[in-house]
C-alpha cells in the first residue's frame, strides 16, 4: 500500500559519505525527481469549473494527480453524476488522487460532535476508496479558536481515525492551520503524531501555513521522509505584515519570499517521494483562464525543482 512503502531515510549524510567514500554523492542523492505535481483544485475554483471539468484541465496542464474537494465531490454526485463516472473521467485522463479535503470534526473534545464527526468521515473514507484515493486531510476543524490543545488526548482521536483509515485504505493526514489559533503550527502536530504512537502517522504541511502559524521552515528537518507525503506548495508576498495575510495573499512558488529552495532541499534529503500541490485561493488568478494558471503553477512548481 502507498501508505506504508518503504521509505529511504538519509540522516548525517556527510558522516555517511565519509565512511562509505565508494558511493559517491550521487548513490546518496539519486538524480530520480522524488517529487509528483498535484493541482489541489482551490487553485482554480473561483472559476466554478466544477469537478469534472477540474480533473480535465489538471490533465491537460500535465499534472500527475489532484487533491480533491468532499464538496465538489458531493456537488458533483447532487448534479446527477455517480462515483463511477467520477472514477471513470479519473482513470481516463490517467490521474491519481493523491489526497482529499475534508473539515469533519474528527478532533473536537464534545462527545456527540466528534461521534458525527467521525461518521462523517468514514463515509468520505468510503467515497474516496472508490476513487483510488488513500489519503484525507485531517485538519483541526470545529475546534474553537485559541483552544488548548491536550496533546495526549488529540494523539487518542488521531489514533482513532487513523485505526478507521486502516479499514478503507484512505489515511488521515494530521494537518495544522497557521490562523487557526488552536493547531497551528508544526511542533504541535508534530506533537499530536508523537502522542498518537501509530505507524501510519502522517504531517500535512503548508508553506503558506508555516509561514503564517510562526512554525519557520527549520522545523521540518526534524521530520524524516517517511512522515510527510503531500505538502501544500504555495508562497507569500513580502510586503504584508504576517498577521495581515490570509489565503487570498497566496501566490505562485518563486513570485514570493518564501524560502523555497531550501524547503525543497529539506523534502528533498529526507527520503520518499513527496506530492508537492498546489494550493492557492488568489483571487486574481480566479479570474484568469484556469487552465492557463494551472499550467503556470505547474512551471513554476518545476522551474523551482530544477534547481535543486
Amino acid at each position: 500500500m502507498i501508505h506504508r512503502r518503504t521509505l529511504l531515510q538519509l540522516t548525517g549524510t556527510a558522516a555517511f559519505s565519509a565512511l562509505l567514500p565508494n558511493m559517491g554523492r550521487a548513490a546518496i542523492f539519486p538524480d530520480k525527481n522524488p517529487f509528483r505535481y498535484c493541482l489541489n483544485t482551490s487553485t482554480i475554483s473561483g472559476q466554478k469549473p466544477g469537478l469534472l471539468h477540474s480533473l480535465e484541465i489538471a490533465a491537460a496542464a500535465g499534472y500527475d494527480g489532484v487533491e480533491l474537494w468532499i464538496n465538489d465531490i458531493y456537488a458533483c454526485l447532487k448534479q446527477g453524476n455517480s462515483i463511477d463516472t467520477i472514477a471513470n473521467t479519473i482513470s481516463r485522463l490517467g490521474l491519481t488522487v493523491e489526497n482529499a479535503i475534508s473539515f469533519s470534526t474528527w478532533m473536537v473534545n464534545d462527545a456527540a460532535q466528534r461521534k458525527a464527526g467521525v461518521q462523517q468521515l468514514e463515509e468520505e473514507m468510503k467515497i474516496l476508496s472508490s476513487l483510488g484515493c488513500h489519503r484525507i486531510a485531517a485538519p483541526p476543524a470545529g475546534v474553537a479558536k485559541n483552544d488548548l490543545i491536550d496533546f495526549q488526548k488529540a494523539g487518542i482521536y488521531y489514533r482513532e481515525i487513523l485505526e478507521l483509515g486502516r479499514k478503507y485504505n484512505v489515511m488521515p493526514q494530521l494537518e495544522f492551520w497557521g490562523a487557526s489559533g488552536t493547531l497551528y503550527c508544526l511542533g504541535q502536530a508534530l506533537a499530536i503524531a508523537a502522542a498518537a504512537n501509530d505507524a501510519d502517522a502522517r504531517i500535512l504541511p503548508d508553506v503558506y501555513h508555516l509561514f503564517r502559524g510562526g512554525s519557520g521552515f527549520n522545523g521540518l528537518k526534524l521530520v524524516n521522509g517517511q512522515s510527510i507525503e503531500v505538502f501544500h506548495i504555495n508562497d507569500y508576498p513580502g510586503d504584508k505584515p504576517v498577521n495581515e495575510q490570509t489565503d487570498a495573499d497566496r501566490v505562485y512558488p518563486g513570485d514570493g519570499v518564501a524560502p523555497l529552495k531550501q524547503i525543497l532541499t529539506t523534502l528533498k534529503a529526507m527520503g520518499g517521494t513527496k506530492v508537492l500541490s498546489l494550493e492557492l485561493f488568489n483571487r486574481t488568478y480566479w479570474q484568469q483562464d484556469a487552465l492557463q494558471v494551472a499550467k503556470t503553477g505547474l512551471e513554476k512548481m518545476k522551474a523551482l525543482v530544477n534547481m535543486l
